[in-house]
């Protein structure tokens, strides 16, 4: 096997002289191709397959890369792959010339090209470019996977990304998709009247949220900041400053682990709507998730590894007291004091701290015997207070807030409030998270005095939530991890 693996080394090397080779000689003779600087084009592959009835017999010209090429004496075939797919192309001596017949020969699989010919079909029925120039923009130095192994090793996909997009066309559709997805929500939200706006990325006070954040420091200033684990305090602001609905699509970093669905930094939208609460959220998201299902994939039925999700029907809303007696037979509205919640945890096996209250011991159970039966959408409203530090009270029961979170696939996907506006309460519960932070928890917030000062202003009743835009991604692209819709996923250097 050793022996075998370095045989192949030697003929990769002895290829790759050989393209080094040619380049010197192309240099030499005048015919840099690193010195092109535009290429004209009228038409895409796809493009013109699609218009093959108007397009037959006109001369369009083309540009991509060459992914697989047959010389035949006089007459050759090559594949000419661009953004929108393939195309193949005649290439005959006495459409060329001599001597560009002899270039395009000399040309490699993986060289980027230029292509000019008139539009046919095949004898087999295939539509083609009979090419009548072919120039080349850009030689191609290494030499694509599949040569010998093809792009299968997933670690390598992720590191070289670009490559992976050539290879795998699967790859490149679901990125396209990614980007349509982005591009639905903003056409959707616009429509509602909301106004996209950008908050900072380097922030003094990470809040927002309960994650230990990534610390920098800024020289100019000599102040140590932080990257923001959150958009909400910022978005927040601007509702005082009476802009009513915004919303931010943007990176979000969490100093934290990497699994199929978490990287230390992902796609994060947050909106918020003066005005409406928790109720207003969830119908938004209804018809925000169904309004992009239905424009990128043409249906309100998701298809994700095998399962099956219908975004037709009205969405289930249970909360969370009732999915947690549901599913572990265990009624929380019995349960009044912290021993009482203690002993039904032990009783049930579920582990807990000794800082943990009745309502951190509620949300245990939640995560122990409900997430994972949550596969059709559903909203679980009503959380404890003690997980949930910026969420207006139920005015009937001040142990839990109007908070709703949304589950598919047993995934959270989005987070919402009817959003805390009371700035004397704010500040007791930032009192509170600042005893955990004194206790050693890494993820509780810092008091925010200007946020304060916001709610001192005055905020409007709101309805605020956050998406998680990368598992959004991961269901409408039936991805089975983070990182095949993250362009660049985090990754450990390889000299570590």
């Amino acid at each position: 096997m050793a022996e075998q693996k370095k045989v192949q080394e030697q003929d990769v090397n002895q290829l790759l002289k050989v393209r080094l080779e040619k380049l010197a000689d192309l240099q030499t003779n005048g015919n840099d191709p690193f010195q092109i600087t535009k290429y004209e084009v009228t038409h895409h592959s796809q493009e013109i397959k699609d218009g093959f009835e108007e397009l037959e017999g006109q001369t369009v010209s083309l540009a991509g890369r060459m992914m697989s090429k047959r010389v035949m004496g006089k007459a050759s075939f090559c594949n000419i792959q661009d953004v929108k797919g393939n195309i193949q192309s005649y290439v005959a001596r006495d459409s060329l010339g001599e001597e560009a017949y002899k270039a395009f020969k000399k040309m490699d699989i993986g060289d980027i090209v230029g292509l000019k010919g008139e539009v046919f079909r095949t004898k087999t029925g295939e539509i083609s470019i009979h090419a009548a120039e072919v120039t080349l923009l850009s030689k191609s130095l290494q030499i694509l996977p599949e040569k010998f192994h093809g792009l299968t090793n997933t670690d390598l996909r992720y590191r070289q990304r670009y490559v992976d997009l050539i290879m795998n066309p699967e790859v490149k559709d679901t990125f396209i998709k990614r980007s349509r997805i982005i591009s639905s929500i903003r056409k959707y939200l616009d429509g509602q009247g909301f106004m996209e706006v950008e908050t900072p990325m380097l922030v003094a006070n990470a809040g927002g949220a309960s994650a230990r954040p990534f610390e920098t420091h800024f020289n100019a200033l000599d102040e140590d900041l932080k990257l923001r684990i959150s958009l909400e305090l910022y978005l927040k602001r601007l509702i005082v400053g009476g802009l009513e609905r915004v919303y931010e699509i943007g990176r979000v970093f969490r100093n934290e682990g990497l699994d199929t669905r978490h990287n230390p930094e992902f796609t994060l939208m947050e909106l918020y709507q003066a005005y409406t609460d928790y109720n207003g959220m969830m119908d938004l998201t209804e018809n925000l998730y169904r309004h992009v299902a239905q424009e990128v994939l043409g249906t309100t039925t998701i298809n994700y590894q095998g399962i099956e999700m219908d975004l037709s029907k009205p969405f289930e809303r249970i909360t969370m007291v009732d999915a947690v007696k549901k599913y572990s037979g265990v009624d929380f509205h019995e349960i009044h004091t912290l021993e009482e919640a203690r002993d039904a945890a032990k009783e049930h096996n579920v582990e807990f701290e000794e800082r943990h209250k009745k309502g951190d011991i509620l949300n245990l159970f939640f995560e122990e015997f409900v997430e994972e039966h949550l596969v059709q959408p559903t909203f679980v409203m009503d959380h404890p207070i003690e997980i949930s530090p910026l969420t207006k009270k139920k005015p009937d029961d001040p142990e839990y807030v109007e908070r709703f979170e949304f589950f598919m696939n047993g995934w959270e996907m989005a987070n919402a409030y009817s959003e805390l506006n009371d700035p004397i309460d704010q500040r007791e519960r930032f009192a509170a998270q600042e005893e955990l932070l004194a206790q050693g928890d890494e993820e509780a917030n810092h008091t925010d005095e200007d946020f304060l000062n916001a709610l001192m202003i005055g905020m409007p009743p709101t309805g605020g939530i956050g998406f998680g835009i990368d598992r959004m991604c991961m269901l409408l692209t039936d991805s089975a991890a983070i990182r095949d819709v993250l362009l660049f996923p985090t990754m450990k250097s390889l000299d570590k």
